[in-house]
């Protein structure tokens, strides 16, 4: 059993969903990413997800592009994100995934890819831009890693395609909670308990839902329907905001732990 499915587990017999914070590595710098890591899982987080910053995130609304933009202009490379997965391996047990498009692992190697990430401690990787009919160029070497490709599967993915999505991933299953980009709104899809009813159907996998979820509000009510709630923007914009200090590890803390105990049902 995996570490990732282990820690689905542990939150269902808890009676909660799984927290899944989300920041973009290198926002503001790779050093503070490490700081931000560990503030995560002290108040509660149970998966991280780090962003591969990329020139061209096409799934990401503004605020996760300039975090993009700010990471690169910092210097962080795919290499300096999985050196940061080393360091944190150091001190954290918590699964890491990162949410990656398939541009910087392809120019990186997908085989070098997919060992040096299983050697710095990645536990799976959620692909952004890749179709399920690409999937096939990823799936032998992510398998030979050990490393969970994390699919997502979206409002308007009928049970056909979700099924033959989900077929691929392992870990768990990523429900887009509604259509276009990441990005806080007021407002869930009123669709979404159907969404996650849709999603169960069509794998056996623990279902995470995310983009949009902004609000302690939000998680209450989407953990009362999955196995867990992804928090990324409503995190990555309070980064932005507050830029590189020294009370920024401490601030993202006291937000996120509002979302981690709302996670409770």
């Amino acid at each position: 059993m995996s570490r990732l499915e282990e820690t689905f587990r542990a939150a269902k017999r808890d009676k909660r969903a799984a927290f899944v914070p989300y920041v973009t590595a290198g926002d503001p710098n790779l050093e503070r990413t490490v700081d931000i890591a560990h503030a995560l899982v002290r108040c509660g987080a149970d998966v991280l997800e780090l962003g591969v910053p990329f020139s061209d995130p096409v799934a990401d609304g503004l605020t996760n592009q300039r975090a993009a933009e700010r990471a690169l202009a910092a210097g962080t490379s795919l290499a300096g994100v999985l050196a940061v997965v080393k360091v944190l391996r150091q001190g954290l047990d918590v699964p890491i995934v990162l949410f990656s498009y398939a541009n910087p692992i392809v120019r990186y190697g997908i085989e070098d890819f997919t060992k040096d990430a299983s050697d710095a401690g990645v536990d799976g990787v959620l692909f952004t831009d890749v179709p399920v009919e690409e999937m096939s160029l990823f799936e032998q070497p992510l398998a030979a890693a050990n490393l969970d490709p994390i699919m997502l599967v979206t409002p308007t993915s009928d049970r056909q395609r979700m099924k033959a999505t989900a077929r691929f991933g392992s870990g768990f299953l990523y429900l887009v909670s509604r259509t276009g980009v990441t990005g806080a709104q007021r407002d869930l899809d009123a669709e979404l308990e159907a969404n996650v009813r849709a999603a169960r159907r069509a794998s056996k996998l623990p279902v995470a839902v995310g983009f949009g979820i902004s609000t302690p509000e939000q998680v209450a009510r989407v953990a009362a329907l999955a196995d867990g709630v992804v928090v990324g923007s409503a995190i990555v914009s309070r980064i932005g905001a507050l830029g590189d200090c020294d009370e920024l590890a401490d601030e993202v803390e006291k937000f996120a732990k509002t979302l981690a105990d709302a996670c409770r049902r």
